[in-house]
């Protein structure tokens, strides 16, 4: 393996750490916040959840990510690398602002701007003298592959909203005329969720860097086809839980208490709708923001027992750096492109 495929594993390692350690907030911010477990009990029992997950459930976001989004003849290693580093950049500073953001999102950018950055240099080289000319300079993906990226993380928050609601009136008119023992039920509950939450955070999560790094297999030529080696399943499902063992402390702040005061039932109800939503995704090949699902689905829990419940404000500034997310990444990305690509 040459050097420079050596720097971009370690790259694509380092981003599947952090997406681990920033996305570990939202498995067990809820569960830690109605104290049904301590931190630690908590982040081991999700970072060995978060391991097994994609060895579980199969590679298809895998292959959406890594064969189905970019265009083959602008694939590079120079451009999977610029994406990767642009969304590494990103997780580290929304971790450090404590604003909860999309792992995913920032890759989709990174790529999408490196690529794009690319396809223009090569353009310009050539003349741009219509506007097919400049125009091709954007079709740099694979449409129908970006339109399952473009709706999977479009909708996902929308079904975890609608799943946090209506599961929490069903709980609600369930366990109505229940005494107090059915907080310990829904407390301990919380672990059995909390690991099906892991287990899809993982299969979902851990595959994007899986795709990633294959696709530069295949862009360097060490591999073939797209194909999805079994020591790469295994690097990228270690390096998520890893991440997720040492925790994004300042997340679990905001998802844990800043939406509304979390008991036992909200957690239970938080774990379950957003475990249903992200493995569903997974199975199908669609890589959603986990992120994005459990936060929207503490607010449809919250909201379930009372609009006024939820602070939707907090809601708004996290929806606000999803959107800015993609066109940030996507500038930073084609920055570093136009350094990177000089030399790999």
């Amino acid at each position: 393996m040459s050097t420079s495929l050596l720097l971009f594993v370690a790259t694509a390692v380092l981003f599947d750490f952090l997406n681990g350690f920033h996305d570990s907030s939202n498995v067990v911010s809820t569960m830690i916040s109605s104290r049904a477990l301590s931190p630690r009990q908590a982040l081991t029992i999700t970072a060995i959840a978060e391991f097994i997950g994609p060895f579980v459930f199969g590679v298809a976001v895998a292959t959406t990510i890594g064969h189905q989004v970019l265009a083959p003849d602008v694939l590079s290693i120079a451009v999977i690398f610029a994406g990767l580093v642009s969304a590494v950049l990103w997780n580290l500073l929304t971790w450090y602002l404590g604003v909860p953001s999309s792992s995913s999102h920032a890759l989709i950018g990174g790529l999408l701007g490196a690529a794009i950055c690319r396809s223009a240099l090569r353009q310009a080289g050539v003349g741009l003298d219509t506007v097919n000319d400049v125009w091709r300079i954007f079709a740099v993906v694979e449409t129908k592959g970006l339109l399952k990226v473009v709706a999977a993380l479009l909708l996902s928050p929308l079904f975890g909203l609608v799943a946090g609601f209506v599961i929490m009136k069903l709980l609600r008119f369930f366990s109505r005329g229940a005494g107090p023992g059915i907080n310990g039920f829904f407390k301990h509950g919380q672990v059995a969720t909390a690991i099906g939450l892991a287990l899809s955070h993982g299969s979902n999560d851990a595959q994007k860097t899986m795709g990633v790094i294959t696709m530069g297999l295949v862009a360097s030529g060490a591999l073939a086809k797209f194909e999805v080696p079994i020591w790469v399943v295994a690097l990228s499902a270690l390096s998520i839980s890893l991440g997720t063992a040492f925790g994004g402390w300042r997340l679990i702040h905001t998802l844990g208490g800043k939406f509304y005061k979390i008991r036992p039932v909200h957690g239970f109800t938080t774990q379950l709708s957003a475990a249903a939503v992200i493995l569903g995704a997974a199975i199908v090949g669609g890589p959603v923001s986990t992120t994005q699902v459990v936060s929207s689905a503490i607010m449809g829990a919250g909201s379930a027992e009372r609009i006024s419940k939820v602070r939707w404000h907090v809601g708004m500034q996290i929806a606000l750096t999803w959107i800015v997310t993609i066109p940030s990444t996507a500038v930073v990305a084609a920055l570093i492109y136009l350094v990177v690509g000089r030399f790999l």
